[in-house]
């Protein structure tokens, strides 16, 4: 009979086939993305927690595009898309900064932070409106080829499982801050920093204070100056990645090598700062505000842009309240982190960068100093002068010779590579150094200055230099404990046609946050009510301000700031 003539399970078989075959066909193009964005998770992320972290974020992502349009192709290629352009930023900005893309660099996006990029990347526009043609057209490919769709309940539920479970992991094992400053984990890092600055803004705002009102906020309120001298120029120089590395016994030094990191008075004094190779600007508002970036918590790599327009209390600004002219003379692109609006909120009023001193790379520190030289000789008659000075001769990388024709005889002490034009660098500053001063003496007898320098964290290789025992990791992970080995420089007072008033504050082992107190006693400027107040939280802490009773004396005084208006709308 004819119902015996085709067997039925050979129909089902190849009808089953048949259809399941033209399915995963369909699905082909959403497969080959998932399986981009696993290549994408094996050669970016280095840990079990990385990993943990970028799938559940691969997940919530591609959850939140299928319950916006429902198509598993679109939503994974837009899931990619994203992925692959904040792993390209993120190298973009290692290669160019030493740091990688974090939440907060998406949370705090303003005029400066663009206009930094367009200036390092002029040709960036142009790359972004392709990359947007190019997305558009492949998305509209997909959408016509992808036949499938998920349903809203399905991708809402998908959605919330892993976001719950991302927050989660990210709060139970959250990124310190020396992480920004790994090239590596880009997804994973840009995932737990959202988790965890979202968490810190909800809990306690960018700014942790003690919950107020303070008790006296008078006692941080501005105060009249009127100096019962007349007042020295200041110069406060910023000594790039610089410590005196004869604390390192397998390091050879020339002879005389550590004088350069005396004062006046011979004293070699130690300066604790808060970032280890690489946050310039975390000593640079510590020296400028007299503050803490450790107040800052996750938001710290950000300080700078977040006080622009905020911070309205340091040291520029009690000079500007004593008559002083102030000035900073920076190195590099006003735009960067927020540099030019962050200075000026603190009291600096002529911001000269690089485009102003007249050059397009890093100098030599002489070429500073003599821009600093022109600059007095041109405003020393309209009063006592602030010149906040940065030096970037020591400044990375140091594969390659800076300026060799500088140091013609130099001789090679038998150090590694990285550690042997350190310090030949180092040695171009200490002569640059000695220059200025004999210049400052010759060229202008009648007129007094205080000179201030400080190391603002050490180079990159110093922790391996400090301890080799230790494994990578564990540098990054005592500079969180605030381990002093990785976080002590050195700063030195110098005079010229002056005597330091009071040097009672310039103790050795001295928090970077105090050294404002030091300028002002040297320089004999009358304390206002903020830095008396500050005065007597370092008699009592002895030279520790953060780390005073785990934070306790930073977050009052942090207090007495806002309720005094000097830290505004944090």
């Amino acid at each position: 009979m004819t119902m015996f003539r085709t067997a039925p399970s050979v129909t089902l078989g190849g009808g089953f086939t048949k259809i399941w075959g033209t399915r995963l066909a369909a699905l082909a193009p959403a497969i080959v993305l998932h399986a981009a964005g696993l290549i994408l998770l094996v050669t970016t992320e280095r840990s079990v927690i990385g990993a943990a972290v970028f799938l559940l974020a691969w997940i919530m992502l591609n959850c939140l595009c299928l319950a916006l349009i429902r198509r598993p192709t679109v939503a994974a290629l837009i899931s990619l898309e994203l992925l692959l352009t904040l792993t390209l930023l993120s190298r973009f900005k290692f290669d160019k900064l030493w740091m990688t893309v974090d939440f907060v660099d998406v949370m705090i996006i303003d005029r400066d932070t663009t206009a930094f990029l367009l200036a390092i990347f002029p040709s960036l526009r142009w790359w972004i409106a392709l990359a947007a043609a190019v997305t558009v057209v492949a998305i509209a490919i997909g959408w016509r080829l992808d036949r499938h769709r998920i349903g809203l309940r399905q991708s809402l539920a998908g959605f919330a499982a892993s976001a719950t479970a991302l927050v989660a992991v990210s709060l139970l094992w959250p990124t310190g801050l020396t992480e920004d400053f790994e090239d590596r984990s880009y997804v994973s890092k840009f995932a737990r920093t959202g988790a965890e600055a979202v968490h810190e803004l909800m809990t306690r705002g960018y700014l942790d204070a003690a919950a107020g009102p303070a008790e006296h906020p008078a006692a941080a309120a501005v105060t009249a100056c009127r100096p019962a001298r007349k007042l020295p120029h200041i110069i406060l120089l910023h000594d790039e990645s610089s410590f005196d590395l004869s604390a390192v016994s397998a390091v050879k030094v020339p002879a005389g090598y550590s004088r350069h990191f005396e004062s006046f008075d011979g004293k070699s004094r130690k300066l604790r700062v808060e970032g280890v190779g690489g946050p310039s600007w975390f000593t640079e508002f510590n020296v400028l505000t007299g503050l803490s970036v450790r107040s800052f918590g996750r938001f710290a790599t950000s300080v700078t842009r977040i006080a622009a327009g905020h911070v309205y209390r340091g040291l520029p600004r009690r000079l500007s309240d004593c008559g002083y002219q102030t000035f900073s003379l920076y190195p590099f692109y006003g735009s960067f982190i927020g540099s030019r609006a962050f200075q000026i909120t603190a009291g600096i009023a002529h911001y000269l960068d690089m485009h102003d001193l007249g050059t397009a790379d890093f100098e030599p520190d002489i070429f500073y100093y003599d821009r600093a030289i022109d600059l007095i000789a041109r405003e020393r008659n309209s009063g006592p002068l602030f010149l906040y000075v940065y030096t970037v001769a020591n400044h990375f990388p140091w594969d390659k010779r800076l300026r060799p024709e500088l140091t013609p005889d130099w001789r090679a002490l038998g150090n590694p590579p990285d550690v042997e034009e350190y310090i030949r660098r180092q040695s171009m500053s200490a002569q640059d150094y000695r220059q200025l001063l004999e210049r400052l003496a010759k060229e202008f007898p009648t007129e007094a200055f205080l000179i201030i320098r400080y190391g603002d964290h050490q180079p990159q290789f110093a922790p391996r230099l400090l301890d080799p025992s230790l494994k990578m990791a564990a540098p990054a992970k005592r500079t969180e404990g605030a381990d002093p080995r990785y976080l002590t420089t050195y700063y030195a007072i110098d005079a010229v046609n002056f005597t330091p008033v009071d040097v009672t504050p310039a103790i050795d082992g001295l928090d970077a946050s105090y050294l404002p107190l030091v300028a002002l006693q040297a320089a004999g400027v009358p304390l206002d009510a903020s830095f008396s107040a500050q005065r007597a939280i370092m008699q009592r802490c002895g030279g520790y301000f953060h780390g005073c009773q785990e934070g306790t004396e930073a977050r009052r005084f942090n207090r007495l700031l806002i309720d005094a208006g000097l830290i505004r709308g944090l």
